[in-house]
């Protein structure tokens, strides 16, 4: 086992060193339309890689390297379901016993448990996190280092003394966010490294809206997340005039982000004495994008656009008016359109309801005890 992971270890350290995460996020729910009483998901390095909701009643892999990771196990994903079931009902009985402690009855509530740990594969650091949230605000969370819980609400004091005096499941957490997560989520990262482990440099583009704004230096597609961007003056940093936005995920599990740059003092010619930085971790090639105005996209580029929207504005117009005289039609010949009239209702109803009918022991979190009542 020790040699194993030796190994694993250094594999790893053929890639760039960086800090990697195993989340899973809880969220039990009463009364929200249209969405699952119960949901699960589980994220590795912030992509997902297993989902349960109350609809589906299964627990499902979102990558093939997490079928990989768990077909040693031919149980796995059944007791993953078995376990997670059972969650669900703790998370409803602990949205009642929450409700009466706010004093509240009906309505939306919502409670959420998001629970992991982080693995720094060059320190070897790891830190783990354990913390509950009531109706979007914080409820209850474990503290590892002094081993009890810290209840930031009142309400939260009845279970923060029960959970403190059972020692026995907290030293059960501790070992799992300190050694059974972290190990977990190195054999996640080994199994998913052809992905996990990528680097991908983004594109760059020079945005701006109005010849006033600020132009914004933005990057899409890159990954991880690990990423700096900069903007800098005749090859110095710039702090001032500047506003550095989030890093964003895309759909497609790349990210994004932008720096805007204010000009509105920097002459035109002198824009050419900036540039837009940008550095992925890991990766020795920076890239860079000189500040000149034609290399700048802005709406006012693209007047076929405002064209386009005038044009669907009309018929949307035209269609409009051709159903009102439709419906002017079937009204003074109701015998002869009764019919017609009838089918396009049913058309329209379906139209708009936007509704169609590793090997070893299994890490199954549902069943290692780390949910407790409320």
């Amino acid at each position: 086992m020790l040699a194993a992971l030796v190994v694993l270890v250094t594999a790893l350290h053929g890639a760039a060193a960086m800090t990697h995460s195993l989340q899973y996020f809880y969220t039990g729910s009463s009364q929200v339309p249209n969405f699952p009483e119960f949901v699960v998901v589980g994220y590795v390095d912030e992509i997902e890689m297993v989902h349960y909701d109350s609809n589906s009643k299964k627990a499902e892999p979102k990558q093939d390297w997490m079928i990989e990771a768990t077909e040693g196990d031919s149980q796995y994903w059944q007791s993953q379901t078995e376990g997670l079931m059972g969650t669900q009902q703790v998370f409803k009985n602990n949205i009642e016993v929450l409700k009466q402690r706010f004093n509240q009855t009906g309505g939306v509530h919502i409670n959420q448990w998001m629970y992991g740990c982080e693995w720094d594969d060059e320190t070897g650091e790891v830190k783990g996190y354990h913390q509950y949230a009531f109706d979007g605000e914080d409820f209850i969370s474990l503290d590892l280092e002094r081993e009890i819980y810290v209840a930031p609400k009142q309400q939260a004091v009845i279970t923060k003394h029960k959970w403190d005096n059972n020692k026995a499941q907290i030293a059960q957490n501790k070992h799992y966010y300190t050694q059974y997560c972290p190990e977990w989520l190195k054999k996640y990262v080994n199994f998913g490294r052809s992905s996990l482990l990528r680097k991908d440099l983004p594109s760059v583009s020079l945005l701006q809206k109005t010849p006033s704004s600020p132009v914004s230096c933005h990057a899409t597609g890159f990954y991880p997340d690990g990423a700096m961007m900069f903007w800098r003056k005749d090859g110095e940093e710039l702090h001032e005039d500047v506003e550095l936005g989030e890093i964003l995920p895309n759909h497609d599990g790349s990210f994004q982000m932008s720096v805007d740059l204010d000009l509105s003092s920097v002459k035109p010619e002198d824009w050419t004495r900036y540039e837009c930085v940008f550095q992925l971790v890991g990766v020795k090639e920076h890239i860079f994008t000189r500040l000149e105005e034609v290399k700048i996209r802005t709406n006012r580029e693209k007047p076929t656009d405002m064209t386009a929207i005038i044009i669907a504005a009309v018929v949307v117009l035209a269609l409009i008016l051709i159903a009102v005289i439709g419906v002017l039609i079937c009204r003074k010949k109701k015998g002869k359109c009764e019919s017609s009239c009838e089918n396009n209702s049913e058309l329209s109803e379906k139209l708009n309801s936007g509704k169609e009918n590793p090997e070893g022991q299994t890490h199954n979190p549902a069943q290692s005890g780390l949910l407790q009542e409320t």
